[in-house]
């Protein structure tokens, strides 16, 4: 009796991880939000970085033509894969002018997907973390703004 407890449990606890990958990889597809025929390349100031799994998200004020801003949200991957890259708060300060290469949200809003974003200090790093997101680079980015 002890033994079938002991089996039961075991194969319990290897069913919840085992759903728990699934879902971590299966929350949303690239393709569910975004749309990979809308490149955009983004020039604008750093407002708030989100460190947050299971993406982090960036924001920043876009100028317009008539001189306002207009803010923007990029999501980037996770935490550990942006501090693998060198990304942390100290790279990204609030205030820093950045440039973002992605894919527009599908809803039209002032939301994206951020393949690679380059720093104030001139390098050129992946932010992106989805694995069907097609490269922003080989697509001959356009500007959206």
């Amino acid at each position: 009796m002890k033994m079938n407890s002991k089996l039961i449990s075991g194969l319990f606890v290897s069913g919840l991880f085992a759903l728990s990958i699934q879902s971590a990889h299966a929350h949303h597809a690239f393709s569910a939000e975004f749309d990979a025929q809308q490149p955009i390349e983004l020039k604008g100031v750093v407002s708030k970085l989100e460190l947050v799994n299971p993406h982090s998200w960036l924001y920043l004020d876009v100028k317009q033509a008539d001189g306002s801003a207009k803010n923007w949200g990029f999501e980037f991957g996770a935490p550990f894969s942006l501090k693998k890259n060198g990304i942390t708060k100290a790279s990204l300060p609030v205030g820093s002018e950045v440039t973002i290469k992605g894919y527009r949200a599908k809803n039209g809003k002032e939301f994206g997907y951020a393949v690679t974003t380059v720093l104030s200090d001139g390098r050129n790093v992946k932010t992106g973390g989805a694995q069907d997101a097609p490269d922003a680079q080989a697509q001959g980015q356009g500007g959206a703004q």
